[in-house]
């Protein structure tokens, strides 16, 4: 009984299991993978189908650089500022009066100081080294065709004020051991043929790296089949029955699931699933987009960031992939056309393109958002077999093996690779 399938079709019934993970995403599928491969028996839920979801269409980018959380001082002023510039600002926010979106708000606002970056930065640096290594090994080990690439992360730059504010960023990460190079506007043109001629320098985050989301992801839950787990897609969690400060219970439209542990790794929706266990999850979605395109003549050899813009570009092989915008408190997973030409608009600004693009798809994901920008990991605090691995905002790819390789060592009663304390649910 290990093909993926939905429960549709069943009589109501209770399946036994040993884990049962929430989430077919990055995160889910990490989680099972090195549970399956510690010897635990996997039972694997997702609501839509596995490895389909908002991770799939996301920039593809691996990046242990990024060890300052997204709270962090200068934030507030920068999307106020970027919000009287709509045409072009990475940053919106929907406007409600809902208390709990309200509150998450204001939290945010609150976490964006210098302490919360001092906090956040050895957990992000421990965690992202740890996913990057998972992640090389991983692929190596399972021969993995994803267009993975050890090329680093590109920043480019066209204005000075910018240009001046990556270097010392890129500083501050060398400060915290992130390799990192920075290339004036000759050298640059070296590095990134691709770049147009009034692109005037850049920053190299030369230990980062990236893939093809949709295919890892593919691949991930075709290998996590192989070893045994059993798989129900469109298979939404109803609620829960909980006793004795367990999970007792894990329930379905068509099927009841018992399970000595449980782990909830269902992205931003994960406040909803767990709503009969009584926990605050301060989580808001913020919806991205991407757009995929056939390779380019003049394809960019690096993935990159487009500094003043916020840009991602992803090369992929036969394909090339562009994403922007952070829209807080938007839960809809349909791609506005106007962001999208704007994102295309922008790559222009910076790249040698093709005069028309080929483009194959168009999406709107959502990444689940804390309010200090850091990762929910770790036992939930009123359930003994319950585990959360929730809350990575845009790192939930980046930092899934990583995730994965604790949620297990959790699970089994070993000691974690890291701390886990600072992604603690009781932290809010």
């Amino acid at each position: 009984m290990n093909a993926t399938r939905s429960v549709k079709g069943y009589n109501m019934m209770t399946a036994r299991s040993d884990v049962l993970v929430i989430g077919g995403g990055p995160v889910g599928l990490c989680c099972a993978y090195y549970l399956l491969r510690s010897g635990r028996k996997v039972t694997l839920l997702d609501a839509q189908e596995i490895g389909k979801g908002s991770g799939a269409g996301n920039a593809g980018h691996i990046v242990p650089s990024h060890i300052i959380p997204l709270a962090a001082p200068g934030v507030v002023t920068s999307a106020l500022k970027w919000m009287l510039d709509p045409a072009h600002s990475p940053f919106g926010m929907k406007v409600s009066l809902n208390p709990t979106y309200l509150a998450w708000l204001l939290k945010f606002v609150l976490s964006c100081n210098e302490a919360n970056v001092q906090r956040g930065i050895k957990p992000l640096h421990d965690i992202g080294q740890l996913s990057a290594k998972n992640f090389a090994q991983l692929i190596a080990e399972e021969h993995f065709d994803c267009s993975y690439q050890e090329k680093g992360l590109l920043f480019l730059y066209k204005t000075e004020e910018a240009f001046k504010s990556g270097k010392h960023e890129g500083e501050f990460m060398q400060k915290h051991g992130i390799p990192v190079h920075v290339y004036g506007k000759s050298r640059i043109h070296e590095i990134e043929p691709a770049a147009l001629d009034d692109v005037i320098g850049g920053v190299h985050f030369t230990g980062d790296s990236h893939l093809n989301p949709a295919v890892f992801l593919k691949l991930m839950s075709d290998r996590v089949r192989a070893l045994g787990a059993e798989m129900f897609e469109n298979t939404p969690v109803t609620g829960f029955e909980s006793a004795g400060g367990r999970v007792r219970v894990v329930k379905t439209a068509s099927a009841e699931f018992e399970a000595e542990h449980v782990i909830l790794a269902a992205g931003a929706f994960t406040p909803s699933v767990a709503h009969d266990l009584k926990l605050h999850i301060p989580i808001q979605p913020a919806r991205g987009y991407s757009m995929t395109m056939s390779a380019t003549e003049q394809m960019p050899s690096h993935a990159l960031i487009l500094g003043e813009r916020r840009v991602a570009v992803s090369p992929m092989g036969g394909a090339l992939r562009f994403t922007g915008r952070l829209e807080v408190g938007n839960s809809s997973l349909t791609p506005n056309p106007v962001w999208i030409r704007r994102i295309e608009n922008a790559a222009r600004e910076y790249l040698r393109l093709d005069e028309k693009l080929d483009v194959k798809e168009t999406w709107a994901g959502l990444r689940p958002t804390t309010p200090d920008g850091m990762p929910i990991i770790g036992r939930s605090p009123c359930h003994s077999n319950a585990i959360l691995a929730t809350g990575h905002a845009m790192l939930g790819l980046s930092l899934g093996p990583g995730t994965g390789q604790v949620a297990a060592e959790l699970v089994n009663g070993q000691t974690t690779a890291f701390d886990l304390g600072p992604f603690s649910l009781n932290r809010f």
